[in-house]
């Protein structure tokens, strides 16, 4: 959060006026500090002089696209970003999340479902990532997940950047330890909804994980896929102090 203010800083990404406009004022009247630009190069400017809490990120713009935006910030932040695609355009929503976004919204939406979306963001955003500070880290298979600084250390100390989703679903997972999730129960963690017949959300997340971690997909040994259950991270967690 802003340490000048305590609402959440908003900004709106998108090449449609009326929708920026409408977005604004929505949430605006739900105590939020939002401010809306059209294309990447004022996104970079507005980032660059008062950074936001949440990026609302439209595919579809002129220049650079929503999902070249996305890759870029997603190489040197983590600020969490919810993606608004084309309805039925499964592809930009998959690919969208490859790139690093936390949660994606179809066009046409209800204001008050993306509202929904944007609360459930925030709080699994906290401004304090670090907790109550008791515990610093979990290691596992020769990995460290620092809850601090939310990215993944090798045993040679390099350090693998994380997206907030990542970081939330990969902390769930070693949380429980060799228990199963449901992909309900993942989707709860990063998006506070549950997953969709066809909602890809939590299988593209577990792929970027084990790429991360050079976990075969097809034969896991970290994150393990059990059929018609859901996942589960193999093996001891020691919680570092």
């Amino acid at each position: 959060m802003n340490g000048h203010t305590s609402k959440p800083r908003i900004l709106v990404v998108d090449d449609d006026p009326d929708l920026r406009d409408l977005l604004r004022d929505y949430l605006g009247k739900q105590d939020m500090d939002v401010r809306t630009v059209a294309d990447g190069d004022a996104l970079r400017l507005a980032l660059e002089r008062d950074g936001c809490d949440l990026l609302i990120l439209d595919v579809m713009l002129p220049g650079d696209d929503g999902l070249a935006l996305c890759r870029e910030i997603r190489a040197k932040s983590r600020l969490p970003i919810l993606m608004l695609t084309a309805r039925g355009d499964e592809l930009d929503r998959i690919i969208g999340l490859e790139m690093g976004a936390d949660d994606y919204l179809p066009k046409p939406f209800h204001p008050r479902e993306l509202l929904a979306r944007v609360r459930s963001i925030l709080r699994r955003a906290p401004e304090h990532p670090d907790g109550d500070g008791s515990v610093r880290g979990l290691k596992f298979s020769g990995w460290t997940l620092d809850l601090g600084a939310r990215h993944l250390v090798d045993e040679a100390g390099v350090v693998t950047p994380l997206s907030s989703g990542e970081f939330r679903m990969l902390n769930a997972l070693a949380e429980n330890a060799n228990r199963v999730l449901s992909r309900d129960q993942l989707m709860d963690v990063l998006a506070g909804r549950d997953a969709g017949p066809f909602d890809r959300t939590v299988d593209v997340m577990i792929s970027r994980l084990r790429r991360r971690l050079g976990d075969d997909g097809r034969e896991p040994r970290i994150i393990r896929t059990l059929r018609n259950e859901g996942y589960v991270l193999n093996g001891p967690v020691e919680k570092l102090l």
